[in-house]
């Protein structure tokens, strides 16, 4: 008899390769499920500037400039919810809002005080 030119595959062969895609598949199925996780738990959270996007008078007067997110525009208003408009005081929000400033319009006559003022709140609420 002769033997085959290959030898036999030896027990601690296979279950070494049997362990390493057990541990592949393991690393795959925690990879996935942690994907799973984080991106369910990123659709529960509601955006920071939501109650701004949602008022009617920021969608009509505001959102053309500084977008329907209030993150600002390219070639348009500044962000509403980062840089110098988040760190600025409620009552320089509402000078800048009723009389404008720079290229921003005043608003005074086409808001009520109380639409400036509740657009000021949720700005601040947004940072």
């Amino acid at each position: 008899m002769t033997r085959s030119p290959t030898s036999p595959i030896s027990f601690r062969r296979v279950t070494s390769s049997l362990g390493r895609i057990q541990v592949k598949t393991y690393s795959v199925t925690f990879t996935l499920c942690l994907l799973l996780a984080l991106a369910a738990a990123y659709a529960q959270t509601p955006a920071p500037d939501a109650a701004l996007s949602a008022n009617p008078a920021y969608k009509k007067n505001c959102a053309k400039c500084h977008g329907k997110t209030a993150e600002g525009r390219h070639f348009g208003g500044p962000s509403l919810v980062t840089g110098k408009v988040a760190e600025a005081t409620a009552d320089d929000l509402r000078n800048i809002i009723s009389n404008g400033k720079g290229r921003m319009p005043k608003y005074a006559g086409k808001l009520t005080p109380e639409e400036i003022d509740l657009i000021v709140q949720q700005i601040k609420a947004a940072k």
